[in-house]
């Protein structure tokens, strides 16, 4: 069963277009992700799928529905902490699960429910302004997973946390994952659309291409990944890197760059001798195979980290 459908979507805000003709088409139990930048029209589609804002044209299906007739069945956690810090975890919870329209007997066993699949039955009764960033990540995942929710939308789920509450915060997805219910999972990270069975790349409102993470990798042509970390960075190096990378591509990182190449063995040399001929000392230098920010960067030109 198509869990999400969307057909011609479009959203404007005035003269500016931030959702341009998507078109979706998500199974019930999939794992699908969109990924793109900040500012690609990902947050916006999202809350149109969560019915947050209307769309100004096209179709939208929430297992057959419109969205204003079967929002009980998704949950939304935005990227904004929306838990009130006052209140206890089960205060929070409860409160919710009241306005959903659940007596206050079934609310208590929901909570307890919920508290224990996302592990924070110890600190149940601990104020929320006590939490660390992933507890009250984990908490606010709790509030999508009420019963009858059978779809979850995140947006940005991982920002602010640290490795380690980002993997337990992934256990718990991947856990919710097996029990079929459709999650969207909103990132601008590489590393957190790897988990997801299908990704949609999203730039400037528009879905530049779908597949699982293998096959988009594989589809791009892209071989190596050459990796320049530099003392300094100039517009010489750019122009000189620019001569060793396939089509020309070169990716500006934190700590130096980022080219394409057939055979990194022998160009890598090559490299360090045009690099000292601009002036810019190479501090380190490797390759490695391309990731999702490479395949995004090859079909658009840009960084998908760039604001």
């Amino acid at each position: 069963m198509i869990a999400i459908r969307t057909k011609g979507l479009i959203r404007d805000y005035g003269d500016l277009r931030a959702v341009d003709g998507v078109n979706l088409q998500i199974p019930e139990g999939e794992f699908y992700c969109l990924m793109g930048p900040n500012g690609s029209g990902k947050t916006t589609l999202v809350s149109i799928l969560a019915s947050v804002l209307l769309p100004t044209q096209g179709d939208v299906e929430i297992f057959g529905k419109p969205p204003q007739e079967s929002r009980h069945l998704v949950g939304y956690v935005p990227q904004a902490n929306f838990t009130s810090p006052k209140l206890s975890g089960r205060e929070n919870l409860e409160y919710l699960a009241r306005l959903l329209g659940y007596g206050s007997r079934e609310s208590r066993q929901i909570v307890e429910d919920l508290l224990a699949k996302v592990e924070l039955e110890q600190y149940a009764d601990k104020r929320v302004s006590t939490y660390s960033g992933g507890m009250r990540k984990r908490l606010e995942v709790a509030s999508a997973l009420f019963p009858d929710l059978k779809v979850m939308l995140l947006d940005e789920p991982t920002t602010g946390l640290d490795p380690s509450a980002r993997r337990k915060f992934f256990g718990l997805i991947l856990d919710i994952k097996s029990e079929d219910t459709t999650i969207v999972l909103i990132t601008h990270l590489g590393s957190d659309a790897e988990l997801a069975s299908t990704v949609g790349l999203i730039d400037r409102g528009k879905i530049v291409a779908e597949g699982t993470p293998e096959a988009l990798k594989d589809s791009s042509g892209l071989n190596n990944v050459i990796n320049i970390e530099t003392a300094a960075k100039s517009q010489k190096a750019m122009e000189a890197l620019g001569r060793f990378s396939s089509g020309g591509e070169v990716l500006e990182t934190d700590t130096g760059y980022r080219i394409y190449s057939d055979d990194s063995d022998r160009s890598t040399p090559e490299i360090v001798r045009a690099l000292d001929a601009t002036g810019a000392k190479v501090l380190e230098i490797g390759s490695s195979q391309p990731t999702l920010e490479d395949v995004f960067f090859s079909l658009t030109g840009r960084s998908v980290t760039e604001e």
